[in-house]
C-alpha cells in the first residue's frame, strides 16, 4: 500500500472533502472509527494529507479526520504554495480541485475563470517543480477546450495545457457532472421545487452524464498508485445519459415535491440568466453556463480500464438522499457506498 504524502489543493469543497475522507479512511490507525464514505480497501494510505483552502473556516469539519492538516492557500500566494508543497517529500502527491462555476465576463474568459482554472494551475505546476515533487493529479472537466463555446471550458481548457506542458507526471481527469447526497446541483433542483410552484427551465434538453462524488474520488485515489495514468487525461462519467429536464424531474419526485417544468426558448433562457447573474446571493445560472451547455457533457467512448471504475447509478443514490433530505439519509448511502 503506498504511504505518499497528499496535498489537495482546493481541499475543503465537495470533492476534496469526500476525497480527503477517504484517504484518511485508508490511513487511519487500526480501530479509529472511519468517516463515512472512506473506504478502508484504498490502495493508498498517506502519512499526511493536507487540506489547501482559501478560507480555512471551511475546512474545519475535515480536521476531526485523522492525519488530516488545513493550510491556508492564496490564489496569489505562491509562498504558501511552496511551503506546503514542499515538506510532502519528492514521492509526495499534489491534487489540483480548484475551479469555479461563475464569473465576470471576458474575452477569452474574465478575471475569476483566469485565476482559478490558469493562474492556479500555472503556480500549482510551478511550485510542484521548484520544490521537486513530480505528481500531480489535475481536476479538469469533460468538455474542456482552449476554443470552447464558454468561458469556463475555454479556461479549463488553458489549465490543460499548463498541465500538458509542465514536464511533471500528470493526469486530468474530465467529470461530467459530479452528483452526491450532499452535493449542490440535485439538493438544488429539490429545493427549488420545495419553494416554486413551476421551474422555468433553460438548455432543457442539454444532455448529462452524472457521475457519483465517490467514483471520482475513487479514479483520483487509482490513477495515484497507477503508473500508466500518467501523462493521460480522462473523461469520467456514470452509466446513464440524462437531459437537463429528466434530472430536474427526477429530483421533484424524489423528493415528494415534483412541479411542472417549461422549457424557455434561448432568448428567454438568456434574458433569465442574465437576471439571475445580478441578483443578490450566489449566482445559480449565468450566460456562460448555458454557453457551455450547448455541448453535450457525455463521454464519446467507454472510460479507460485503468481507472478500476464501475459507476453507480444516480437513482440508487439519489433517490432516498432526496426522499429523507435529511443527515441520517445522506450517511445511510455514503456508508453503503463503502461495501457496493
Amino acid at each position: 500500500m503506498q504511504t505518499s504524502n497528499v496535498l489537495i489543493v482546493g481541499g475543503a469543497g465537495f470533492i476534496g472533502s469526500h476525497l480527503a475522507s477517504r484517504l484518511a479512511g485508508a490511513a487511519s490507525a487500526s480501530g479509529a472509527p472511519l468517516e463515512p464514505g472512506s473506504n478502508p480497501d484504498s490502495p493508498i494510505a498517506p502519512e499526511r494529507i493536507v487540506v489547501g483552502t482559501r478560507n480555512v473556516e471551511h475546512a474545519q469539519h475535515l480536521l476531526l479526520l485523522p492525519r488530516v492538516e488545513v493550510a491556508e492557500l492564496g490564489l496569489a500566494d505562491n509562498a504558501a504554495l511552496d511551503d506546503a508543497i514542499g515538506p510532502l517529500g519528492t514521492d509526495g502527491i499534489v491534487v489540483n480541485l480548484v475551479g469555479v462555476l461563475h464569473g465576470e465576463r471576458g474575452d477569452p474568459y474574465g478575471p475569476e475563470f483566469a485565476a482559478a482554472h490558469v493562474e492556479m494551475v500555472r503556480q500549482v505546476a510551478a511550485s510542484c517543480l521548484s520544490t521537486g515533487v513530480r505528481r500531480l493529479l489535475h481536476m479538469s472537466a469533460l468538455g474542456a477546450d482552449s476554443n470552447g463555446p464558454s468561458m469556463y471550458l475555454r479556461s479549463k481548457g488553458d489549465g490543460e495545457r499548463i498541465v500538458r506542458s509542465s514536464g511533471l507526471d500528470w493526469t486530468i481527469l474530465r467529470p461530467s457532472v459530479v452528483f452526491g447526497p450532499d452535493d449542490h446541483f440535485l439538493n438544488l433542483f429539490a429545493h427549488l421545487q420545495e419553494m416554486a410552484p413551476v421551474v422555468p427551465l433553460a438548455c432543457a434538453h442539454a444532455r448529462f452524464q452524472p457521475i457519483y462524488v465517490q467514483d471520482v474520488v475513487q479514479a483520483i485515489v487509482n490513477a495515484m498508485v497507477t503508473p500508466a495514468t500518467i501523462g493521460r487525461g480522462y473523461d469520467l462519467g456514470g452509466p446513464q445519459v440524462y437531459t437537463l429536464e429528466e434530472l430536474v424531474r427526477f429530483a421533484g419526485r424524489a423528493s415528494g415535491h415534483p412541479r411542472p417544468v417549461i422549457a424557455l426558448p434561448d432568448a428567454l433562457a438568456r434574458v433569465q440568466a442574465t437576471v439571475m447573474e445580478h441578483m443578490p446571493g450566489d449566482t445559480l445560472l449565468s450566460r456562460d453556463n448555458l454557453d457551455s451547455m450547448q455541448l453535450d457533457n457525455v463521454l464519446h467512448e467507454p472510460m479507460a480500464g485503468e481507472l478500476g471504475l464501475h459507476p453507480v447509478g444516480l437513482e440508487a443514490v439519489m433517490t432516498d438522499v432526496l426522499s429523507g433530505r435529511n443527515r441520517d439519509a445522506q450517511l445511510t448511502v455514503m456508508r453503503a457506498s463503502v461495501h457496493r
